[in-house]
Protein backbone atom coordinates (compact mmCIF):
# COMPACT_ATOMS: atom_id res chain seq x y z
CA UNK A 1 0.00 0.00 0.00
CA UNK A 2 3.18 2.40 0.89
CA UNK A 3 4.20 1.71 -2.28
CA UNK A 4 1.69 2.35 -4.62
CA UNK A 5 0.36 5.76 -2.44
CA UNK A 6 4.34 6.81 -3.43
CA UNK A 7 4.00 5.70 -6.77
CA UNK A 8 0.42 8.14 -6.87
CA UNK A 9 2.18 10.91 -5.52
CA UNK A 10 5.16 10.80 -7.76
CA UNK A 11 2.79 10.86 -10.63
CA UNK A 12 0.35 13.64 -9.34
CA UNK A 13 4.01 15.31 -8.65
CA UNK A 14 5.18 14.60 -12.16
CA UNK A 15 2.14 15.86 -14.22
CA UNK A 16 2.25 19.69 -12.73
CA UNK A 17 5.15 20.03 -14.08
CA UNK A 18 4.48 18.96 -17.67
CA UNK A 19 1.40 21.18 -18.14
CA UNK A 20 -0.27 21.06 -21.65
CA UNK A 21 0.97 24.57 -23.88
CA UNK A 22 -1.27 27.27 -22.59
CA UNK A 23 -3.29 29.77 -25.31
CA UNK A 24 -5.48 32.13 -23.88
CA UNK A 25 -6.03 35.75 -23.73
CA UNK A 26 -4.59 37.47 -20.31
CA UNK A 27 -3.43 40.59 -18.63
CA UNK A 28 0.44 41.19 -18.38
CA UNK A 29 2.23 44.25 -16.46
CA UNK A 30 4.84 44.44 -14.53
CA UNK A 31 4.60 41.54 -11.35
CA UNK A 32 5.95 43.62 -8.96
CA UNK A 33 3.85 47.45 -9.34
CA UNK A 34 0.70 45.86 -10.71
CA UNK A 35 0.06 42.31 -9.29
CA UNK A 36 2.80 42.42 -6.15
CA UNK A 37 4.68 39.48 -6.26
CA UNK A 38 7.88 40.33 -4.56
CA UNK A 39 10.93 40.60 -6.47
CA UNK A 40 14.46 43.17 -6.71
CA UNK A 41 12.86 45.51 -9.80
CA UNK A 42 10.43 45.62 -12.43
CA UNK A 43 9.54 42.28 -14.64
CA UNK A 44 7.00 41.02 -16.74
CA UNK A 45 4.69 39.60 -15.51
CA UNK A 46 0.93 37.75 -16.83
CA UNK A 47 -1.91 36.30 -14.54
CA UNK A 48 -3.60 33.64 -15.53
CA UNK A 49 -6.72 32.15 -13.60
CA UNK A 50 -5.97 34.91 -10.90
CA UNK A 51 -2.72 33.65 -10.56
CA UNK A 52 0.17 36.04 -11.44
CA UNK A 53 3.64 34.68 -12.36
CA UNK A 54 6.86 36.08 -14.12
CA UNK A 55 7.48 35.57 -17.55
CA UNK A 56 10.59 34.15 -18.97
CA UNK A 57 11.10 34.80 -22.51
CA UNK A 58 10.46 38.39 -23.14
CA UNK A 59 11.55 41.42 -21.03
CA UNK A 60 9.67 44.19 -19.53
CA UNK A 61 10.69 46.52 -22.11
CA UNK A 62 9.95 44.27 -25.28
CA UNK A 63 7.17 46.47 -25.78
CA UNK A 64 8.27 49.64 -24.88
CA UNK A 65 9.34 51.42 -22.18
CA UNK A 66 7.87 50.23 -19.11
CA UNK A 67 7.42 53.29 -16.98
CA UNK A 68 6.19 55.13 -20.62
CA UNK A 69 2.67 56.87 -18.50
CA UNK A 70 0.26 55.61 -20.83
CA UNK A 71 1.53 51.95 -22.21
CA UNK A 72 4.12 51.39 -19.48
CA UNK A 73 3.57 48.02 -17.74
CA UNK A 74 4.76 49.45 -14.51
CA UNK A 75 1.68 52.09 -15.17
CA UNK A 76 -0.96 49.90 -16.79
CA UNK A 77 -2.32 46.73 -17.37
CA UNK A 78 -2.43 45.61 -20.78
CA UNK A 79 -4.48 42.37 -22.11
CA UNK A 80 -2.73 40.47 -24.59
CA UNK A 81 -2.70 36.79 -26.21
CA UNK A 82 0.07 34.70 -24.52
CA UNK A 83 1.85 30.94 -25.13
CA UNK A 84 3.52 28.91 -23.16
CA UNK A 85 3.96 26.50 -20.27
CA UNK A 86 3.88 26.90 -16.73
CA UNK A 87 7.27 25.53 -15.50
CA UNK A 88 8.38 25.93 -11.30
CA UNK A 89 6.50 28.88 -11.28
CA UNK A 90 6.83 30.53 -13.78
CA UNK A 91 5.39 31.38 -17.18
CA UNK A 92 8.02 30.18 -20.05
CA UNK A 93 6.69 32.04 -23.02
CA UNK A 94 6.93 31.10 -26.68
CA UNK A 95 4.35 33.70 -27.89
CA UNK A 96 2.93 37.41 -26.59
CA UNK A 97 0.70 39.57 -28.77
CA UNK A 98 -0.42 42.68 -27.13
CA UNK A 99 -4.23 43.44 -28.30
CA UNK A 100 -4.49 47.43 -28.35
Amino acid sequence: MKKLLSLLIVCILFSCNTKEEINQTAEISCGQCQFKLEADGCDLAVKLDNKAYFIEGFGIDDFGDAHDENTGFCNVIRKGNVSGKIKEDKFIASSIKLID
